[in-house]
């Protein structure tokens, strides 16, 4: 299996999902767009794809050029070719936009372990069938997708009090996942380093929040560990078999 991961800053990858698929052999090219490596121009070899989250906004594409081109692959990916996706926060955003949505800045920023609440239409979802009603998760973000709502297309699958489109499909592969549900014990003190995470947590929660905020982050990570196995073992099973 190959799948290409698209990375937004070093320490965004897809944490304890990428454990996983390393368990699995799984090969694995990663792409380190904000240090100037390039999307392949051939995209048919990669089974599926992953986009992470990352500092930056959709719309900053002066400041970071490269967001033309990712957002051109990500249409080609999943409209084009119709490939299995996953994006995690700016990774969910990114396919909004590439799907004929567009992103927004949220009325309230969302930071911290926060409900998810799925909708029915999960009941019937390949990926999220099996998760219970609501689960917790990471937040963190302030900027969310919107303009889906008479896209026939979409379908959401998870939404929070501030955030509809928590969880979306595109058809049947490809997945927006606005939160953090790949992260591991490492996760929020790494983020907690960069000067914008570091800044919007305090801004939200207050001076000294990293601390609060990574031991809940511990208190809740054995389920979400397991949560981002059920997500791969799903995922893997929508990728077809050469």
């Amino acid at each position: 299996m190959n799948i290409i991961v698209l990375q937004h800053i070093k320490i965004e990858d897809p944490g304890f999902i990428k454990d996983l698929m390393l368990a699995d052999n799984v090969n694995l090219t990663t792409i380190e767009l904000d240090e100037g490596e390039k999307i392949p121009n051939d995209l048919t070899k990669f089974d599926g794809m992953f986009c992470m989250g990352g500092p930056m906004d959709t719309y900053m594409e002066s400041e970071h050029p490269w967001l033309v081109d990712e957002k051109k692959k990500i249409k080609e990916f999943v409209v084009d070719l119709k490939k299995p996706y996953l994006g995690f926060c700016l990774g969910c955003q990114l396919l909004g936009e590439a799907v004929g949505g567009k992103v927004i800045k949220s009325k309230l920023a969302e930071i911290g372990i926060m409900d998810i609440n799925f909708s029915k239409e999960k009941n019937n979802d390949i990926l999220f069938s099996s998760f219970p009603e609501k689960i917790k998760s990471l937040q963190w973000h302030s900027y969310e997708v919107d303009g889906l709502d008479n896209n026939k297309d979409i379908t959401v699958l998870a939404s929070s009090p501030i955030t509809k489109y928590q969880i979306f499909k595109y058809q049947n592969h490809a997945y927006g996942i606005q939160f953090h549900i790949e992260i591991k014990d490492t996760t929020v003190n790494e983020w907690g380093c960069v000067p914008e995470y570091k800044q919007a947590l305090e801004d939200q929660l207050g001076e000294g929040a990293l601390d609060k905020f990574d031991q809940a982050a511990k208190e809740n990570m054995k389920k979400m560990n397991n949560f981002s196995k059920i997500l791969y073992s799903k995922f893997k099973a929508i990728i077809p078999v050469k």
